[in-house]
């Protein structure tokens, strides 16, 4: 077992080669990593229905990866982040999830950059499972898809202020860029609004390597059930 997969479950290879980017820092700890691009996910997740048809394929394509050391689903939302625990004892993180615990090691209230509106109900579906709706400044969405993140003209101003909305008007006092394709502009809102800012692909790799590296596992669901 070598290679630490990170799965992006949107069609978009531009999304792919941003995480890829943003995780190079992370390879000096020695796993390899290779992110993939889920051939039959739509150019953007966008909502849940989008997001729930990703589960089947990426679910065929993380079983394919006979040299898996874990895998990392890179979608903002962690589609299938249980279905595929499920079916495999290896660390698999999702980048929602390792975003959120992070966030909460760096401030007390965290605020998100969201893409669409429609994200919002999402997201706020998995911080109440996760028990950490008290520690949530704010939701705000820039009213741009996953497409525009790739154009810095289109979104970087818009991303700015939402960030700085989000820590003068709501309170927060981090921030977690909500969708895998903000990857790039992590430096300039951190500098933009003086908060600690956390890539959400950057820290669920991170997750996954300290558990590779500690030897962590999982009980299978037919192991606690027996």
């Amino acid at each position: 077992m070598t290679t630490l997969y990170v799965i992006n479950p949107n069609s978009s290879e531009t999304v792919t080669q941003g995480i890829d980017r943003a995780v190079e820092p992370l390879r000096a700890w020695g796993t390899p990593i290779r992110c993939l691009t889920l051939a039959e996910g739509p150019p953007g997740i966008e909502s849940q229905a989008q997001a729930d048809l990703t589960i089947a394929p990426m679910l065929r394509l993380a079983a394919a990866q006979a040299d898996a050391a874990g895998f990392v689903i890179a979608c903002f939302g962690d589609p299938g982040l249980h279905a595929l625990r499920d079916r495999t004892r290896l660390p698999v993180t999702g980048i929602q999830e390792a975003a959120v615990t992070t966030a909460l090691t760096l401030g007390h209230r965290f605020g998100v950059i969201a893409i669409l509106p429609a994200s919002i109900p999402r997201h706020l579906r998995a911080f109440g499972a996760m028990g950490v709706t008290d520690r949530l400044a704010g939701d705000r969405a820039l009213g741009l898809g996953v497409a525009d993140l790739a154009d810095p003209d289109r979104c970087l101003s818009a991303m700015i202020e939402t960030g700085r909305t989000l820590r003068d008007r709501d309170g927060a006092d981090v921030l977690i860029m909500g969708c895998a394709g903000m990857a790039a502009y992590r430096p300039i809102i951190e500098a933009e609004t003086g908060l600690p800012v956390v890539d959400p692909c950057q820290a669920g790799v991170a997750q996954a390597l300290t558990q590779i590296a500690l030897g962590l596992t999982r009980r299978q669901t037919e192991d606690r059930h027996a």
